[in-house]
């Protein structure tokens, strides 16, 4: 492929929140809209959503995978939508190469959940975009995942678009219903985390669990909070850390989204 002919992808980590975005129109999905307009088409995507934790690494390599909709108590209207992107078998054993010697299992039973396909159909919506998902080996520590990210990077030059979709606070057992302020805790941690990104800190995002008890209620299981060390080991030099929307819902969800890159391939497009 002439790399040359492709300005360098971004990578972009979407606090994905509740699946109720799929059917709203808010500040967190007109910038998730943003990022797909601004944004020249990617040849593919590669995504790390928090809802496909394993024992061990597996990539998608299916043709056509499918739509998953791994939640429940929610309307049919999301029972009922399908994001028929098509797969990309090239891409998952370019990934598989890329990630050796980690065993990643090539893998056709998965698809797309909710992870990936809640952000994806407001930032593409036609479907047209073939997407690969890689899977977050939960038995790893949080290093190796910044690691992987890093043996990742390369994608971008070839036109692909690396996403990650978690929340960088996820506390379900505390999370308020309606309108409720952030917990003390839930804001420190999600402006720590954001100060990092923003400086290049991201060995410091690595280290998270030493924070305290602000990520040990903020974080309290690991798979929302890794698709952003992947994210944030993509980046490469000085490349510039932008966040497209912030804020935090039912007191303990952080719907932080950040971009690494995201001005340089605006300004290219």
């Amino acid at each position: 492929m002439n790399q040359t002919s492709r300005p360098r992808m971004p990578a972009v980590f979407f606090g994905h929140g509740s699946p109720m975005n799929v059917l709203e129109d808010n500040r967190y999905t007109r910038a998730w809209q943003q990022v797909g307009t601004s944004l020249p088409k990617p040849k593919a995507i590669l995504a790390i959503s928090a809802h496909w934790y394993t024992r061990g690494t597996g990539i998608t390599a299916m043709a056509a995978p499918q739509t998953i909709h791994d939640f429940g108590g929610f309307p049919q209207a999301l029972f009922d939508m399908r994001y028929p992107a098509p797969g990309d078998p090239a891409l998952a054993a370019r990934v598989r190469e890329l990630l050796m010697p980690v065993d990643v299992q090539l893998d056709h039973s998965w698809g797309l959940d909710h992870g990936t396909w809640s952000v994806l159909v407001k930032a593409f919506p036609d479907a047209d975009v073939p997407v690969v998902q890689l899977s977050i080996d939960g038995t790893q520590p949080a290093a190796w995942h910044l690691a992987l990210g890093r043996r990742l990077a390369p994608l971008r030059d070839e036109g692909v678009l690396i996403i990650g979709s978690g929340d960088v606070v996820h506390n379900l057992r505390l999370m308020m219903r309606g309108n409720h302020p952030a917990y003390d805790w839930a804001q420190r941690f999600n402006e720590r985390v954001r100060e990092h990104l923003q400086k290049g800190e991201m060995e410091v995002l690595a280290e998270y669990e030493q924070w305290g008890n602000d990520a040990t209620l903020s974080v309290p299981t690991a798979e929302h909070f890794l698709p952003l060390l992947y994210v944030a080991g993509t980046r490469q030099g000085n490349e510039t850390v932008s966040i497209l929307v912030d804020g935090i819902e039912a007191g303990s969800i952080s719907m932080l989204t950040a971009a690494i890159g995201m001005e340089a391939v605006t300004q290219a497009a």
